[in-house]
């Protein structure tokens, strides 16, 4: 009995076939296999506009030159794009940079949020609103400090040897010739940024809004100097933030060190352990648990201190001790412990502090006074042994504080500082989140912003530098600096206000501190805008900005300070939105650093894959969520611009000859704005504008709620997927083989619509390539850059989507068994169609893209409402629910060579197999062998089993076949 060969083409199925064609990866394979040779196309290439020599049309060069990227930016540039047009009306669209350091250099971060809001700048250009995007750097009190005082040192120079004015001075000069380089890289990122408002922390306008900042949060009483615990540097001589301090997990030594019970016998003394032997010389309690039995006689006497000639010390009960951590015993050095510092606070023990600023010990250390602080430890831990007071020294592991600019261990140390008081900044910070007005991106970030800002603590603002906002305060010679001093806007008032109280002979000295780089960045949002002049034109037009974006690492430092100091200062949220990308990983998902040499210079990224390729991988990250960087997906990306370039190609080849009126006439009349327009389209141009309406629907809508890798995938997929792989390939049909000129030029219109769009949507993440090719096609009446968005709520049919994916389907499987069958791509075959009436008739009316994108014989394609006679010697396949098609097998091999070649085969299939059942039958391999390897031999045995039976299934069809035509 004759045997049908029946396929059902799901996708799954059509995978498993063909895993090459028909993966959702399958992209330029699937159509260089079934490619066209076609003859000179008819119709002229169209010049492209080359603006003064700026732009190169595809039809000249055979792909996107990357050096033109300078070029196209410089033009951008020079004709004002960057800058916010005021004429449209509508809300303004603001974003202001996060200023890099000015000691900067190009890293990924840069690169990611630079994408990412030049994708929200031109985006929002491209819809009419009045868009602008701030630049400027930071002046980077510490980083920079430290550069300068490098490079003198190379020259022999310190930088107390030139005095305060002269090293400002020399740090100026460092600035002027390389403060740039960082913005001129992120210039080569394609930043449309508006240049003419480019900021420096130290410019004049915003030191004059650090200054106004500082009187008003001091006459609120909210600006207070006083000694506390703060992170100490002593190479750099400076209290730093909590975000200048990386902790880092190394390898120390925990030393356990004897304390004598005062009034004990030699037995009476409490063991602690510590990895700062250093500091005991501070110490002004030893605690241990109230309910630690081991201990409770001890409670209420005295310890001796070891190496401090006898000096007593409490011994108190604390819950805070943890009677199961170490011994149970803990030291207190107050003035060197954040911990100790707290608990000091609370039960009023003294505060010791026995270290210099540089490092050394102090007078209080005794005979240790003067010694560096590691010095020290060695020289004490060996006098502890010779004094039987050293118990023993263990490995141990422990985070270690350093700074994140010098790399030195922070020594925590009580200071005189300037601090701001936090809370009542909070709480209007907290609020404006409750209430809606302000909306953090992605939302799990909101729990930990009200976390940090319910558990703030005071701000220490003052660092011991000379490069920075200096404290607007002075003192008076001769007087308690805590209690008299004055706060001013300049030298000259700060005088005047000392002679009204004191006296016209009186002297003054301004505060050497400057003030936390974080506090000048703190007021960017509007300190860049003019204010505190709210009368200028930037701050009443664009104040509040739209979004903030930024990496999340920086909440609390920034983001969170900046509300704070918005709704503070010009009573509203600096910012509506806050987008908080994540970190950039190597592609294991590693953190890029210089010891793992696994870091990606984003300019030899640049020369390598495009501007356009790296943009459009960053942009693929999903919010807050880090991104592993991978060379195989700038590799893909680098090819989608080169698609993009080709696709262009062809649209450019196959337009009318820009001299031939007549046909651009009729080209141009084609609308598809309205659903009267699209009805009398053939079913590929129908298919494929109404999935465009669509996409624009969508993609707007993820471009407005910032679902920036949504946007990527769906341009991705429908340009490549749909628009290359199915509709340029049917719309040669139309061009190459259709007589009606009609046709043609509808298919031209199409190509010309759907391409043009598909440029504006992917503008904003490929900013160069599309500018290229947009502006090499014809009738460009200005830059991709200020066109304006497509329209949305365009008609679309979901019934023609439907046709055309039944369409689809019968093709892939066409398609699918060629591929099974080995059959040439250059022959063609014959098909019979089998459906209702229905689909026969939308089907039929496109048999020349059924024929061409399926490589059959036009003229014997049959359409039927019943299978064919020799329906038992095809094969058969259902492409969809009531459309099928059956394929003569003679047409595609020689069936009895076939069937010679496939018993080989069989034979061969079948001895590998019972090899591997054989492997698997053996107890000694199966028992012995690691797991892995026993696992990978079952992998191999069912996958052979699978081929064997498809093998068979296929020789059988064929046999069956020769019988019945015998």
């Amino acid at each position: 009995m004759a045997f049908s060969n029946t396929y059902l083409l799901s996708p799954s199925s059509l995978y498993k076939l063909n895993p090459v064609l028909f993966s959702a990866r399958r992209r330029s394979a699937t159509l260089s296999r079934f490619h066209l040779r076609i003859p000179k196309p008819r119709f002229l290439a169209v010049a492209a506009s080359q603006n003064g020599g700026v732009f190169t049309s595809p039809e000249i060069a055979k792909s996107f030159d990357f050096t033109s990227e300078e070029r196209i930016y410089s033009w951008w540039d020079s004709q004002g794009y960057f800058k916010p047009k005021y004429d449209g009306g509508g809300e303004s669209f603001v974003v202001s940079m996060p200023p890099p350091n000015v000691t900067g250099s190009l890293h990924m971060g840069h690169a990611m949020f630079v994408t990412l809001e030049d994708i929200m700048i031109r985006y929002n250009r491209m819809k009419g609103r009045p868009t602008l995007w701030l630049p400027g750097t930071d002046h980077a009190g510490i980083a920079t400090q430290l550069v300068v005082e490098r490079m003198l040192a190379s020259e022999g120079i310190k930088r107390v040897d030139l005095g305060r004015e002269e090293f400002t001075k020399r740090v100026w000069e460092w600035k002027e010739k390389y403060g740039g380089t960082i913005t001129n890289q992120i210039r080569r990122l394609g930043a449309s940024c508006d240049w003419t408002r480019e900021h420096f922390t130290l410019d004049e306008q915003l030191s004059q809004a650090v200054i106004e900042a500082f009187i008003k949060l001091h006459e609120k009483g909210l600006i207070y100097q006083g000694s506390y615990m703060v992170n100490w540097s002593p190479n750099l001589q400076t209290a730093v933030s909590d975000l200048e301090v990386e902790y880092s997990e190394e390898p120390g030594t925990l030393y356990h060190i004897k304390y004598r019970v005062a009034g004990g016998s030699r037995d009476d003394f409490l063991t602690i352990a510590t990895t700062r032997p250093e500091t005991l010389f501070g110490d002004t309690a030893v605690a241990v648990n109230p309910e630690d039995e081991r201990y409770a006689k001890y409670i209420g006497k005295s310890a001796i201190v070891p190496m401090t000639f006898g000096r007593h010390v409490p011994i108190i009960a604390d819950k805070y001790v943890d009677k199961d951590f170490g011994t149970g015993v803990l030291k207190i050095s107050p003035g060197h412990d954040h911990n100790d510092y707290l608990l000091a606070r609370k039960l009023g023990l003294p505060i010791l502090n026995v270290m210099n600023k540089d490092g050394t010990l102090n007078e209080v250390a005794g005979l240790y006074s003067g010694l560096d602080r590691f010095e020290a430890r060695k020289k004490l831990w060996a006098e502890l042994e010779e004094t039987g007071l050293a118990v023993k020294k263990e490995a141990h592991t422990s985070r270690v504080p350093r700074s994140q600019r010098g790399g030195e261990i922070i020594e925590p140390l009580v200071s005189k500082q300037w601090f701001v008081t936090m809370e009542p900044l909070a709480e209007k910070a907290l609020e404006a989140v409750q209430k809606g007005e302000l909306t953090i991106m992605p939302e799990r970030f909101e729990k930990i912003y009200n976390h940090w800002l319910s558990n703030i603590k005071d701000w220490c603002i003052s660092r011991q530098l000379w490069w920075g906002h200096r404290i607007p305060v002075w003192y008076i010679v001769g007087k308690d600096c805590e209690e008299d001093y004055i706060v001013a806007r300049s030298n000259d008032d700060a005088l005047r206000k000392a002679q009204q109280k004191y006296g016209k002979d009186v002297e003054i000295y301004q505060d050497p501190d400057v003030l936390d780089t974080w506090f000048s960045s703190s007021l960017w949002p509007f300190s860049t805008l003019g204010w505190p002049d709210v009368s200028a034109e930037d701050y009443k037009w664009f104040y509040p900005t739209s979004v903030l974006e930024t990496g999340h690492d920086i909440l609390f430092f920034w983001v969170a300070r900046m509300v704070m100091m918005g709704i503070e200062f010009t009573g509203t949220v600096p910012f509506t939105h806050v987008y908080l990308h994540g970190l950039i990983r190597d592609s294991q998902g590693r953190k890029m650093s210089k010891s793992l040499g696994n870091v990606i210079d984003p300019l030899d990224t640049i020369k390598e894959f495009g501007t356009d390729a790296l943009r459009f991988t960053l942009a693929l990250g999903t919010v807050g969520q880090d991104l592993n960087l991978s060379t195989e997906r700038l590799t893909s990306n680098k090819a989608f611009t080169n698609k993009l370039w080709n696709a262009g190609k062809f649209v450019l080849q196959n337009l009318p000859s820009p001299n031939d009126t007549s046909a651009w006439e009729s080209l141009l009349a084609h609308k598809f704005d309205k659903e009267e327009h699209l009805i009398g389209l053939p079913l590929p141009e129908y298919w494929v504008v109404s999935k465009l309406h669509i996409l624009v629907d969508a993609v707007t809508t993820s471009y407005d709620k910032f679902f920036f890798n949504d946007i990527a995938r769906e341009l991705y997929d429908f340009f490549w997927g749909d628009f290359a792989d199915w509709y340029i390939e049917a719309s040669k049909a139309h061009l190459y083989q259709s007589e009606d000129k009609e046709i043609a030029s509808i298919s031209q219109a199409v190509l010309l619509y759907v391409y043009e769009n598909i440029l504006k949507m992917l503008h904003p993440f490929m900013p160069f390539v599309t500018e290229e090719l947009w502006q090499a096609l014809p009738n460009r009446k200005e830059a991709l850059i200020v066109s304006p968005w497509p329209l949305t709520s365009l008609p679309r049919n979901l019934t023609a989507i439907k046709r055309f994916e039944n369409l689809q389907a019968l093709t892939r499987g066409i398609r699918n068994v060629r591929a099974e069958y080995s059959v040439e791509p250059a022959k063609r075959i014959s098909a019979s169609i089998v459906a209702n009436s229905e689909v026969i008739q939308y089907i039929s009316r496109e048999k020349d893209v059924l024929a061409l994108l399926s490589r059959l014989d036009l003229q014997s394609i049959h359409f039927t409402d019943s299978p064919p006679v020799d329906a038992n010697q095809s094969v058969h396949l259902v492409a969809g629910e009531g459309l099928e098609a059956y394929l003569p097998l003679a047409d595609m091999v020689d069936i009895s060579a076939e069937v010679q070649r496939l018993s080989k085969r069989l034979t061969k299939m079948q001895n590998e197999y019972n090899a591997l059942v054989a492997r698997l039958s053996s107890p000694n391999f199966v028992e012995k062998a690691p797991e892995d390897v026993v696992r990978g031999v079952r992998e191999k045995a069912s996958e052979a089993e699978e081929k064997l039976n498809l093998t068979k299934t296929r020789l059988s069809f064929l046999q069956s076949t020769i019988l019945v035509s015998e």
